[in-house]
């Protein structure tokens, strides 16, 4: 800690609390250097007369004490703002600082659980099921390899953007959004102009995708069902657009926390249904032929496997860690960290699993949704039942996840029609927010039945997006926030994993823009998938 920090303090903690003898030589002894004499003594004279001659007003003093030692209050630094809204406001920023997408959107009411369900809504989703598609690209060994050290180093940055999140937020300036970070790490422009559209596209693209992968799913339920219907894809993306276009006037990320434990139970129950289901047609008479070598040679091989990062990528990805961590109420510490442990939990058992099992049961010929092999020439392998009931599971869930990845364009919408001095609920912001919300679903829903690659389109979303923000700025901000020594493991580690990834985001990009110009000669526009 600086000189002038460590002299403020103590400035600060003789203000608020009565003075010892030990406060005064401590505090007086700053006196030496002129530079301090004029800004410190008539305050420090002023607190030891009022402590003396008005007592009636400690109480004051004290509760600000308390609240400097719990870390929400500000010192006497103009870079550095007070918390606000307690009772169900956006603890965040200063007041010349706030909007409305951070007061109405980002309520930092909840708690350590209810933040798990949320981060296991972000990436515990349906997008899991295109796992054994990847370990098709990559063989058993690659496979599982990526998928395992995938999941430790977003665990990893996941905790880095926490601890980050968690610094700012002891100094007084608690961050609410990606953006936010970069506009104080990076710089204004970085969040502005980078960081903020990116985040932003990506998680549009991810509404974009699960709306797709809904009226999948709800096609699927038709055809068990009608196994010669005539309706097509787009019919059921529409359908889903409309469920959709109701629950995203949810009003704020905190209102979502009962439809994300609801959310958490329903992919444990599909995970459980595909690698049941994947288990008994392995073991059936009508078990397809099993071969678990690598399609394609030369190039396509490569392309393929870059195309398999990506997709794994996007799986584990999340891109709204700090707008997660702002529905926490303060004090923060520690508490993302047991939120992280409860999703990774759950990853852990869904994602080896459906990987495994898919693969394991169908080889290389697995589809990009495994549940797609479950039914062949439209002739279900598993009873009825049990394939309404896991699409029923995905599809229901896949709603929440929507509802989730909403919430940037949800600030962003508030932030630019809504009034943050009215009420919430009042007709001058229910009535823009009702309109630009539907909006924004309708134009969803309408790219999502125009464009039904969805494998291709996660593969493209995870190279572009995913990987900067969950792989590459997380050890940025680390090493730039906390400066840790350059002769250390923890600064060369994190380098490490930031210029892999953006080499694989690279390549990776190129891979899947290959991939989506090679469907593209075979699929066309509202293609009935």
């Amino acid at each position: 800690m600086n000189l002038n920090l460590t002299l403020k303090l103590n400035i600060l903690n003789l203000y608020c609390s009565k003075p010892t003898g030990v406060d005064l030589l401590i505090s007086l002894s700053v006196l030496h250097n002129p530079s301090y004499r004029p800004q410190f003594c008539s305050n420090i004279l002023g607190r030891l007369f009022t402590h003396t001659f008005y007592p009636q007003n400690r109480s004051h003093i004290n509760h600000t004490h308390r609240r400097w030692k719990m870390g929400t209050a500000v010192l006497d630094s103009p870079k550095l703002s007070p918390e606000h809204g307690e009772k169900g406001g956006a603890a965040t920023v200063g007041p010349k600082e706030l909007d409305a997408g951070a007061l109405f959107v980002l309520k930092s009411r909840g708690t350590w659980l209810q933040c798990g369900y949320h981060l296991t809504t972000a990436i515990v989703a349906p997008a899991l099921l295109s796992l054994p598609f990847a370990f098709a690209l990559l063989g058993w060994a690659g496979g599982v390899l990526s998928l395992a050290l995938a999941g430790l180093v977003t665990f990893y940055s996941y905790n880095l953007l926490s601890l980050v999140l968690e610094h700012h937020a002891a100094l007084g300036k608690r961050q609410l959004r990606f953006r936010d970070m970069a506009h104080d790490v990076l710089g204004p422009g970085w969040g502005r102009y980078f960081v903020g559209p990116l985040q932003l596209g990506i998680c549009y693209g991810a509404v974009i995708a699960c709306t797709l992968l809904g009226g999948q799913s709800l096609k699927y339920i038709y055809l068990v069902a009608r196994p010669n219907g005539s309706m097509e894809l787009y019919h059921f993306v529409v359908i889903f657009g409309g469920l959709t276009l109701v629950m995203a006037q949810m009003p704020s990320f905190h209102s979502l926390r009962h439809i994300n434990l609801i959310s958490l139970l329903l992919c444990l129950a599909y995970c459980a249904c595909t690698t049941a289901g994947a288990i008994y047609v392995g073991y059936s008479k009508n078990a397809p032929p099993r071969d678990y070598s690598i399609t394609g040679v030369g190039i396509n091989t490569v392309f393929g496997a870059f195309n398999a990062f990506s997709i794994i990528a996007t799986t584990y990805g999340n891109g709204i860690i700090p707008e997660i961590q702002a529905t926490i109420a303060p004090p923060v510490t520690g508490k993302m960290f047991k939120g992280l442990l409860v999703c990774y939990a759950v990853v852990i058992s869904t994602f080896f699993s459906v990987a495994i099992s898919g693969y394991w049961a169908f080889g290389n010929q697995s589809q990009q949704s495994v549940l797609s092999n479950f039914m062949v020439n439209n002739h279900p392998l598993l009873p009825k039942w049990f394939l309404l009931m896991t699409n029923v599971f995905t599809l229901v869930q896949v709603s929440a996840v929507v509802l989730v990845y909403m919430q940037p364009t949800n600030v962003v919408i508030e932030r630019a029609f809504a009034d943050p001095k009215k009420d919430q609920f009042s007709v001058r912001n229910v009535v823009p927010r009702l309109i630009f919300r539907s909006l924004s679903i309708v134009l969803a829903t309408t790219l999502a039945a125009m464009l039904p690659f969805f494998g291709d389109i996660m593969a493209l979303f995870g190279a572009f997006g995913c990987i900067p923000l969950d792989f590459i700025l997380p050890m940025v901000f680390y090493n730039l926030t906390f400066k840790p020594s350059r002769k250390g493991l923890v600064y060369w580690g994190n380098t490490i994993i930031a210029v892999l990834s953006t080499v694989l985001a690279l390549v990776g990009a190129v891979a899947s823009v290959r991939q989506m110009i090679l469907d593209a000669k075979t699929y066309r526009l509202f293609a009935n998938m």
